[in-house]
């Protein structure tokens, strides 16, 4: 376990845990939820699991507060407004409890009760099967379609980095990342705590649609990524910045391409042909499987690719099935 998430939690929770444990499990460690008055929750890739013998207490709450915040919490008012801390490392920590709201607007959360600490990891090559589709001598208009846990946000910021840093299919490119929510570079005090390559900029904790063209108007990029577009105001940036000739990089939460045709919001993407690429993806057999991809004109490009390997698995690759004109 990373030694910054170890430090944040009760000395007797992360002796039980290690003992309770093996190694193996805990690399593969996605969550650890922690509520008052209840045992520790572990999420694990596949299952999920209680700590025995520790119950987390208003005690261990207030402590676990003050550790994320150094000590100071006024320095974190305003990621607290939002419901979730960055800390070093990228992981995010999100937290509820009793709300202070002033206008409508949430001005606090107080009497924090439970945290979900998401451990920040990388899977470096977990976009390499999409560049076939995703590029051609230059970036396709791409938009990632996905369930939660199919591996959007890893798939997008792995293909961030390809792009960023080049491969044998493309040259590095400029590209311009509006992280609203701090999940694909995992901003800490503005500096990306995961790799989105060398030639990308980051925008982190900026609402999309007013980073978009921030991030045209000042940084000239030649690829314009976005996770979970969705409001209105999203799509009209990424209209008026397509028309400028910037390349997108977009995911959406979707089960498939029915799913997001049936969204008014994004209509006016799909009608006007603006993607050139719609890549649905899945948790099965593992998170960032591709199960189809369709061209601009939405018709089926291929379904059902298997033997997707990450860039260290080792292991000999394995045929990929193509079904063509089935969706």
């Amino acid at each position: 376990m990373d030694r910054v998430i170890a430090s944040y939690l009760p000395t007797s929770l992360y002796s039980l845990m290690s003992n309770q444990f093996s190694q193996e499990d805990l690399n593969d460690l996605e969550e650890i939820r922690l509520r008052v008055g209840h045992p520790a929750q572990l999420i694990f890739t596949q299952r999920h699991s209680f700590v025995d013998g520790f119950t987390f207490q208003a005690t261990d709450a207030e402590t676990l507060l003050a550790r994320i915040s150094d000590f100071s919490i006024y320095r974190l008012e305003e990621e607290l407004k939002n419901g979730y801390i960055t800390v070093r490392g990228g992981h995010r920590i999100g937290i509820s409890g009793q709300v202070t709201v002033e206008g409508s607007k949430v001005q606090a959360i107080t009497h924090v009760s439970s945290f979900n600490i998401r451990l920040a990891s990388e899977h470096r090559g977990a976009a390499r099967q999409l560049l076939p589709y995703l590029v051609d001598r230059h970036v396709h208009n791409t938009l990632l379609i996905g369930p939660p846990k199919s591996g959007k946000t890893t798939v997008l910021r792995d293909a961030i980095r390809l792009i960023s840093d080049g491969t044998d299919q493309i040259n590095p490119s400029r590209v311009s990342l509006i992280d609203e929510r701090s999940e694909i570079a995992a901003s800490f005090q503005g500096i990306p705590q995961h790799d989105v390559g060398q030639m990308t900029d980051v925008m982190s904790d900026c609402p999309k649609a007013d980073g978009m063209m921030m991030m045209v108007r000042s940084m000239s990029p030649e690829v314009l990524a976005v996770d979970e577009i969705g409001r209105h105001e999203d799509v009209d940036s990424l209209m008026e910045a397509v028309y400028t000739g910037v390349q997108l990089l977009c995911s959406v939460h979707g089960f498939s391409l029915a799913d997001i045709e049936k969204r008014p919001q994004l209509r006016p993407l799909i009608e006007q042909a603006v993607f050139d690429r719609y890549i649905i993806l899945s948790h099965s057999p593992k998170p960032g499987s591709i199960s189809a991809v369709y061209n601009r004109n939405r018709e089926p490009i291929t379904t059902a690719l298997r033997g997707q390997a990450y860039e260290m698995d080792r292991s000999p690759s394995h045929s990929v099935n193509v079904h063509m004109g089935r969706t």
